[in-house]
């Protein structure tokens, strides 16, 4: 079965696990398979005054609604954009005199829709609304009482004169947004922003380890270049090659876990259990546990202490960072790896996560060759973990290039960036605002490389006089949030 721009994929059943996506062709690494505009997306409640209500871009100056007063947009394109969308929400808002939350916005988008076109297939959908899971039946006591106020408010703020939907509907697209909300992202692709609904790709199947990733492409508004205005979409890209009748996965958690927490993780969210070979056969566990090699191993309660002290420390340097102790969290990050490096093997996800932390905020405090040998160690254990594809493992490679290269560790720096580059170009695409950045810091570094391989001496000199006249670029302040994950689950 296919429709308007999906003719490469084909809707399935499979046992056990439902509906599926099949490959109708060949496909190479980096391919976008589909590319799919969201059905409705909202912004975050927190976030509404800072993010684009169209193209979910963090502006500097937005546009407000004048008649809502709520809605927010990079200009007059975004605005004339999304009109559609916002005109009756804009009037209900003004009725009901404020803006509900953004699951009741969502939901209230969604049947606006379908009082418009009906809840049949929409164009270049592959399944109709009506027709994605909603799990309310699997849903535990406070998910219930959870739908139940989210409904009661729906019904407070849906308008009167609007198409009526009975109960058992309302509670339904609730359960859809539940189950199947996409995050959408900002244009760094570094911050949550808002959650849209995608029929197609809800139609994806997780595995642990896929042949697929999503990225979400803001798209282009500019008002000054309207014949190259593009559509805010999400893209399904492929990660290695995909042949005709393969199934097309994604995965809906971070491979950074052990197969049993990513099992877990799942089946509390999902409601699934994953039966992928890298859960069914606990591949790459071994890894992630490792402990130090050699002829004094560690004894097993050792061990099981050092997991401990590294669980009570993630939970301490938690607290420091909310309250933007960063030199703390640095001090956390020393002792732990004190304890962590005799005990623990470079694979082992305690010490990763801790490398990680110590990076991240050594580079935001300018503390740049701490950071960078923290940053390396990370990586090298990252690349015998992920799938080298990977889009979570690409921006690591990135932060770690970048580190390297604010600490005048050029050859490194420069070496790492190529490689984030590599895989971003897979995961991402060459006009993503991030690729296109890398690719501005991989001919920026290419180009001081050469320098420095000329002459050592004079690079240095040259870098010693551009510090002194500007202030090397301070690094963003450290996220207490992981990267975003693929799809939006209110925990």
């Amino acid at each position: 079965m296919t429709k308007g721009g999906m003719e490469s994929v084909e809707v399935f059943t499979t046992e056990g696990k439902g509906r599926g996506l099949k490959a109708q062709k060949e496909f190479l690494p980096g391919d976008v398979i589909f590319a799919e505009p969201a059905y409705a997306a909202v912004v975050f409640d927190s976030l509404t005054h800072v993010i684009c209500h169209t193209c979910f871009k963090r502006q500097e100056r937005l546009h407000r609604c004048g008649q809502c007063k709520f809605a927010y947009y990079c200009d007059r394109t975004c605005q004339r954009a999304a009109w559609l969308n916002h005109k009756n929400e804009c009037s209900a808002i003004k009725r009901h005199g404020k803006a509900p939350t953004e699951n009741i916005r969502l939901a209230a988008r969604i049947l606006w829709k379908i009082e418009r076109e009906g809840s049949g297939l929409s164009e270049g959908c592959l399944v109709s609304i009506d027709e994605l899971q909603n799990h309310v039946d699997s849903f535990g006591e406070e998910e219930k009482k959870e739908l139940r106020t989210d409904v009661e408010s729906f019904l407070e703020f849906w308008p009167p004169h609007c198409q009526q939907f009975g109960m058992q509907f309302i509670s339904h697209i609730f359960g859809v947004i539940s189950c199947n909300g996409f995050t959408l992202s900002d244009q760094r692709g570094l911050q949550a922003v808002g959650v849209g609904i995608f029929p197609n790709l809800c139609q994806a199947n997780h595995d642990c380890w896929p042949n697929c990733t999503v990225v979400f492409n803001n798209g282009n508004h500019e008002a000054v270049r309207s014949m190259f205005h593009t559509q805010m979409r999400i893209e399904l890209r492929a990660l290695n090659k995909i042949s005709p009748g393969d199934e097309l996965t994604v995965s809906y958690v971070d491979f950074l876990n052990l197969s049993e927490e990513r099992r877990k993780q799942l089946k509390k969210q999902y409601y699934f259990d994953c039966t992928c070979e890298h859960c069914k056969k606990q591949l790459k566990d071994d890894l992630m546990l490792a402990v130090k090699a050699g002829d004094s191993k560690p004894s097993a309660d050792t061990v099981k202490e050092v997991i401990q002290l590294s669980k009570d420390t993630l939970e301490k340097i938690n607290k420091a960072r909310m309250e933007g102790n960063y030199h703390e969290v640095v001090k956390l990050c020393r002792d732990c790896l004190t304890k962590q490096e005799p005990v623990l093997g470079d694979t082992n996800i305690y010490l990763l996560r801790i490398l990680s932390i110590a990076s991240e905020v050594l580079s935001y405090l300018q503390m740049f060759e701490e950071a960078a040998d923290y940053a390396k160690r990370m990586v090298d254990g990252y690349l015998k973990i992920y799938h080298p594809n990977n889009a979570q493992l690409g921006m690591a490679v990135m932060r770690a290039g970048v580190t390297h290269w604010h600490a005048g560790l050029i050859e490194a720096g420069h070496g790492l960036i190529c490689k984030a580059y590599a895989i971003l170009l897979i995961t991402h695409g060459p006009s993503h605002p991030i690729t296109k950045d890398l690719e501005v810091m991989r001919v920026q570094t290419e180009m001081e490389l050469r320098m420095f391989q000329q002459n050592e001496f004079m690079y240095y000199k040259m870098r010693e006089a551009a510090l002194k006249n500007q202030k090397i670029q301070v690094m963003p302040e450290p996220s207490n949030e992981n990267a975003p994950s693929l799809f939006h689950k209110k925990e």
